[in-house]
């Protein structure tokens, strides 16, 4: 199963995720919804870095993403926080639930 959770600043706006686990959809490298994941995890930290002038921490390990953003997030960043959710709520409800965890 797929583990994600977010972080919050004061003001209650998305600031980032952790995300950890692999889904266990299928095999490993069959798997469709760890590559829908991943991919919606890589392209939002990857437009983030690329589209914004705002400042983040990133950690990656096995299997493991931690990503935050340090600055005052943007428009433009809650934005792209808030599609990756959008997405990945999309593949939760169309794949299962036993697959993605939010907490």
């Amino acid at each position: 199963m797929i583990t994600i959770s977010v972080y919050k600043d004061a003001d209650g706006k998305m600031v980032g995720f952790h995300s950890m686990g692999h889904a266990g959809f299928a095999e490993s490298g069959h798997d469709i919804v760890c590559a829908a994941v991943s991919a919606l995890i890589i392209n939002t930290v990857n437009s983030i870095e690329t589209f914004t002038s705002d400042t983040f921490e990133l950690k990656e390990d096995e299997g493991m993403i931690d990503f935050r953003i340090i600055s005052k997030p943007g428009n433009d960043s809650t934005l792209l926080l808030n599609s990756l959710f959008l997405g990945l709520n999309g593949i939760r409800e169309d794949y299962g639930k036993q697959y993605i965890k939010f907490v």
